[in-house]
């Protein structure tokens, strides 16, 4: 009965090494752009992820249900992003030549590299 159990044993040991996964973890980064709404005190978010855009589509950020996500305020973009698991590394304000600026806050979140590839 040993002689069997040993050799069987050591079969199912040898095939469930093969079964692992990539568990190595990756930081990635993305950009929350928070620019001031013409004649208003609120502010428009964006999200850049860094994926590729289309002006054929709608690349902004959704809920659960389909529809766009709206902030009321930057710091609402800001604990969101927490919430989410993202860590705030640095804030600035951009510029364009104008009076106006963009605020800038740089996010980053580690990921399993599997996740980060199918993204």
């Amino acid at each position: 009965m040993k002689k069997i159990l040993f050799p069987l044993f050591l079969l199912l040991f040898c095939i469930s090494g093969f079964a692992q996964t990539d568990s190595s973890a990756v930081e990635q980064y993305c950009t929350v752009i928070a620019t001031p709404r013409l004649l208003s005190s609120r502010v428009t978010i964006d999200i850049d992820y860094g994926e590729r855009r289309s002006m054929w589509k709608d690349n902004r950020l959704k809920d659960e249900d389909g529809r766009v996500k709206k902030f009321n305020t930057v710091v609402d973009a800001l604990n969101y992003m927490g919430n989410e698991g993202w860590q705030l590394v640095n804030a600035f304000p951009y510029t364009n030549g104008g009076n106006t600026y963009t605020y800038h806050y740089i996010f980053k979140k580690k990921f399993l590299k599997s996740e980060a590839e199918e993204e």
